[in-house]
């Protein structure tokens, strides 16, 4: 029984002002003051900060969505003779004309997919179908258009690599190491070596069930 008393309640946390609908959490998630969130589904202790927005996306454990960020910010239809959602969402100005639900799945079918462990800036936007891998960190203001490796940093408009948070044989032992699926045993033993060990010594204990 003393051993509970190491965690906290991991029931999501969702700020009363934030819109989720169709949504999945996990343990320790927390939504931050009028974020929207459509059909998303939310890791393990990630997070999203204030005003940020998101859709048809799958984020990893210990992601950390900052304020007024976009992630799947969708398209409108280029190739129509309009652009606006009148061509799309008619039923919002006229009655007996419904949601062009082929449009709809259009959108839905581009996915944005988000590893574990990702850091998205203040004000970063994801576009349509982007995959952004394990450890990755995207600057502020950033315009992520294509694809980010794991543990990569990228910054810009649009986002381009800056340098990797770690070597590639570093990068690959974490993500062998895979600490965030965890339990939170294991993690509570371990955040002490996070804090006070350089990233070698971690893997070097961790890769050895932190003996």
């Amino acid at each position: 029984m003393a051993d509970d008393l190491r965690f906290t309640d991991p029931e999501p946390k969702i700020h009363p002002t934030a819109e989720l609908k169709s949504c999945r959490l996990g343990r320790y998630a927390a939504i931050g003051e009028r974020v929207v969130l459509r059909e998303v589904t939310v890791g393990d202790f990630s997070y999203f900060e204030r005003h940020a927005e998101a859709i048809y996306t799958a984020i990893g454990n210990f992601c950390s969505i900052a304020a007024n960020s976009r992630i799947n910010a969708l398209e409108h239809p280029l190739e129509r003779a309009t652009t606006h959602k009148v061509s799309y969402r008619p039923n919002e100005y006229f009655r007996y004309l419904g949601v062009d639900a082929e449009f709809r799945e259009r959108r839905r079918a581009k996915k944005v997919t988000i590893g574990n462990d990702v850091w998205i800036g203040h004000g970063a936007v994801v576009m349509p179908g982007v995959t952004i891998g394990d450890g990755a960190v995207v600057g502020a203001n950033a315009v992520v258009t294509r694809d980010v490796a794991p543990y990569q940093i990228v910054a810009g408009v649009p986002a381009r690599p800056l340098r990797p948070r770690f070597p590639a044989a570093v990068a690959g032992r974490l993500q062998r190491l895979a600490w965030w699926d965890w339990p939170a045993e294991q993690l509570f033993s371990a955040i002490p070596d996070m804090q006070a060990l350089s990233i070698e010594a971690f893997l070097d204990k961790w890769e050895n069930d932190g003996s």
